[in-house]
């Protein structure tokens, strides 16, 4: 066992005088639980999942990171990661300290390379804009308001461009990242391409990623939005749907949500405490080709509410029309094998209009295309090959959240006899995948046994650890 693999067994502690040089070290806020701004600093977008880390330390730099890290490994303690917060593991607490990276900030857009270079703070929607500017799409979310390093770490699955241009990670070209021995690195395919790869797929066990270079395409456009539909009419939409969706181009992407929405003035009039079926829609050529692919689906019946229209790339958000706030909820993913009339009467059973569920959306998104093809730099990104995910959450006030996670063990059950292995990593929950079994499972056995040998090389005492954790091989756990 290592020097600080022996410090975090034995619960190594620290010293206000070691805290006080921290603070000397770094430009960034170093915060401690009393400490007044510690509150803001932790807060995550789930409401219910609290981070309570020894510390916290706000990162200016890339050197802020290293300085932190080296303080970690020093007392023994593990490092986790936060910018917007959006998926993050339920463990951050104790003997933990969580670097947030909102601070690093800026992006670069060079219009002849046709990259964007982000800090580890960007959100989806600056880089959006930036590149819209010049003519250029990155390969974002369904939720702008996510971090764009996060998201790409995790693979990172675009509802516009995912289909034809595959994952976001598939794009990177260049990472900026702080080891586990406090060094700052340029990795690239060709420097140090097997922390490359697992870098891409293995979302924050191999590092703290500072900076991102990655591609974008050259689109302004789309066509899209959604369609929504009475909930009581969802067993024959979605009977056209399921045979639709895998007749579509890579250019068009679609999926749906079950959705039981609140009584909120912010939502259109039809949808407020509604129970609606949510069909999205989007496609890169022109509208009369895109209505003309919507005609079988426009045929199955008549929507309270259609937002399909001609959107800039930046309006991206307006296909899912994901919460923005933050929110107390429970979730869980999963990804499906298939998604046949019998799948489709048990999901109808399960949250359909005669169920009971209170869940807030229950949603399956149609994959495939560029999702599917190991890109021209391969990666760990786990979930090719995978034609549906599906993700359903439950919000409440944390005390009937359990109620809650009742419903997601029921969906998760009706829908198990096609459930697969394989999920995107960023729709895993937090108390999702936290055995080793579970997390080599997701990731399958060969890729397992790879990324925790690239595990064993950058991070043997497994300092990144507060995630879904891929564990070093034949060395220390750091548990």
């Amino acid at each position: 066992m290592s020097q600080n693999a022996a410090a975090a067994a034995a619960g190594a502690l620290f010293t206000p005088d070691d805290v006080a040089g921290l603070r000397a070290a770094v430009v960034g806020p170093v915060l401690e639980p009393a400490d007044a701004a510690y509150a803001s600093e932790c807060a995550t977008y789930n409401l219910a999942q609290p981070t309570t880390p020894a510390l916290a330390v706000g990162a200016t730099s890339a050197e802020d990171v290293a300085q932190a890290v080296n303080f970690a490994t020093r007392h023994g303690l593990a490092v986790a990661v936060k910018n917007a917060g959006h998926q993050m593991a339920p463990s951050i607490a104790g003997n933990s300290l969580l670097l947030t990276t909102t601070r690093l900030t800026g992006v670069e857009v060079d219009e002849s390379a046709r990259t964007l270079r982000v800090g580890a703070g960007v959100r989806w929607q600056e880089a959006l804009v930036a590149a819209g500017k010049a003519g250029l799409a990155p390969l974002a979310g369904s939720t702008p308001g996510v971090g764009v390093v996060g998201y790409t770490l995790g693979g990172g699955l675009s509802p516009l461009l995912g289909r034809a241009h595959g994952y976001a990670a598939d794009q990177v070209r260049r990472i900026e990242v702080v080891t586990a021995d406090g060094v700052i690195r340029s990795v690239t395919p060709d420097a140090e391409p097997e922390l490359f790869w697992a870098l891409l797929g293995g979302k924050g066990n191999f590092g703290v990623v500072t900076r991102i270079e990655f591609s974008a395409v050259e689109v302004t456009g789309f066509y899209g939005g959604g369609l929504w539909f009475p909930g009581e009419d969802m067993t024959e939409v979605l009977d056209v749907w399921r045979t639709w969706a895998p007749t579509l181009p890579e250019a068009a992407s679609t999926s749906f949500a079950v959705q039981r929405l609140p009584q909120d003035d912010a939502l259109p009039g039809p949808l407020r405490g509604a129970f609606v079926l949510h069909v999205r829609f989007s496609h890169l050529g022109d509208a009369a080709e895109a209505e003309e692919l919507l005609a079988p689906l426009r045929a199955a019946g008549t929507p309270v509410l259609d937002s399909i229209a001609p959107r800039p790339v930046p309006d991206i958000g307006a296909i899912h029309v994901d919460p923005v706030d933050p929110l107390p909820y429970v979730e869980t993913g999963f990804g499906l094998r298939e998604f046949s009339a019998e799948t489709l009467a048990a999901l109808v059973e399960a949250v359909g209009p005669d169920s009971g569920c209170p869940l807030a959306t229950v949603e399956v998104r149609a994959l495939g295309g560029a999702l599917d093809r190991e890109p021209g730099t391969p990666n760990a990104v786990p979930s090719r090959g995978l034609p549906y995910v599906t993700f359903a959450f439950g919000v409440a006030a944390p005390p009937d959240l359990p109620f809650m996670d009742e419903h997601l063990a029921r969906y998760a059950a009706a829908l198990s006899p096609w459930a697969d292995p394989r999920n995107v990593v960023n729709f895993v929950a937090p108390d999702e995948a936290v055995s080793e079994a579970d997390v080599r499972r997701l990731y399958g056995a060969e890729r397992y046994h790879r990324l925790a040998a690239v595990k064993r090389r950058w991070d043997p005492d497994n300092v990144f650890r507060r995630n879904h954790n891929i564990r070093p091989s034949s060395a220390p756990t750091g548990f």
